[in-house]
């Protein structure tokens, strides 16, 4: 399997892989009669994911966390590197391939926040649980920003490319919403609205599945440039073949025995065309009518004799 195939499998493996922790999460809650944990207030009744993760489901919120972050982290590797290479549009500039950069490092920097909250549970640690929630929905916020920032450019470049569009608008839409519900999670908490924070939390990790989710969209032009290459000339050659101009340079290129053909029929037409036409024109220009020579003139014999 190609790096190009490989490529769009990784998001849609680390966003199946966070989806089915918060499932798995929430139905332990539910099945257990949505019990109130003791990382839990008095007068809260709905269960945060870092109360459900700390409280019997520690194994499973950290190593599903770090699956998830660790492999969309391959993610902005494997972007680079097929746009380094011509598989995706390439970077026009060395501010764009500094915008990709900034973006891995961004992405590590909120993969490690996540890893980090979930060994840090808000039970035991809560302060540095939530320092490290912070980290971790900010950097791929930045991250988010820096890839928007290249798509960007790259989208002024290269118009024709729809999905760089795409892919833009889908990022924007995930930094404006994620800064929003962060903003509204953070007001909650300070009013000690535990349940309303709480559902805020949620659907924060819900839209964090989406985003994690859309990076395959970008990764399919470089599985059409991988099909193209399999099925042979592409149509701009087949048009040099049978267009005037380029067809008897390129004819080849894709036929073998074009260059001795070449020299047989240049060979052939140079010398009968030669031989014909000097002929013709020496014979004509030679012994025109005027140029003809005067035929001997006879006498009558003489009668002396």
């Amino acid at each position: 399997m190609g790096l190009s195939s490989l490529a769009w499998i990784v998001p849609v493996f680390s966003a199946c892989v966070w989806l089915a922790m918060l499932i798995a999460m929430i139905v332990t809650w539910s099945v257990q009669g949505f019990p109130q944990y003791p990382s839990m207030d008095p007068n809260q009744k709905i269960a945060y994911i870092s109360d459900i993760g700390a409280s019997g489901l520690k194994p499973l919120f950290i190593a599903m966390s770090i699956v998830t972050v660790v492999s969309f982290d391959l993610v902005f590797v494997f972007e680079r590197w097929l746009r380094h290479t011509g598989r995706l549009a390439h970077n026009t500039s060395v501010w764009q391939k500094v915008y990709s950069i900034c973006s891995i490092i961004a992405a590590i920097a909120g993969a490690a926040g996540l890893i980090l909250l979930s060994i840090f549970d808000t039970r035991h640690h809560h302060n540095l649980h939530d320092a490290f929630l912070v980290l971790f929905i900010g950097g791929y916020i930045i991250s988010a920003i820096f890839v928007c920032w290249e798509y960007q450019r790259l989208g002024i470049h290269f118009r024709q490319h729809s999905i760089l569009r795409i892919s833009f608008w889908i990022k924007l839409s995930f930094i404006l919403l994620e800064v929003c519900l962060a903003i509204a999670f953070g007001v909650l908490g300070n009013q000690k609205k535990w349940n309303a924070a709480a559902i805020m939390e949620w659907i924060i990790a819900l839209v964090y599945f989406f985003y994690v989710l859309s990076y395959f969209v970008d990764f399919l032009p470089a599985l059409r440039n991988k099909h193209d290459k399999r099925t042979g000339p592409t149509e701009m050659d087949m048009a040099r073949m049978e267009s005037g101009g380029d067809a008897a340079a390129d004819g080849q290129r894709y036929y073998r025995g074009g260059q001795t053909n070449g020299r047989t029929n240049g060979a052939t037409n140079g010398y009968t065309n030669g031989a014909t036409n000097g002929l013709n024109n020496g014979y004509t220009n030679g012994h025109g009518a005027s140029e003809y020579p005067k035929p001997p003139e006879t006498y009558p014999a003489s009668r002396n004799f």
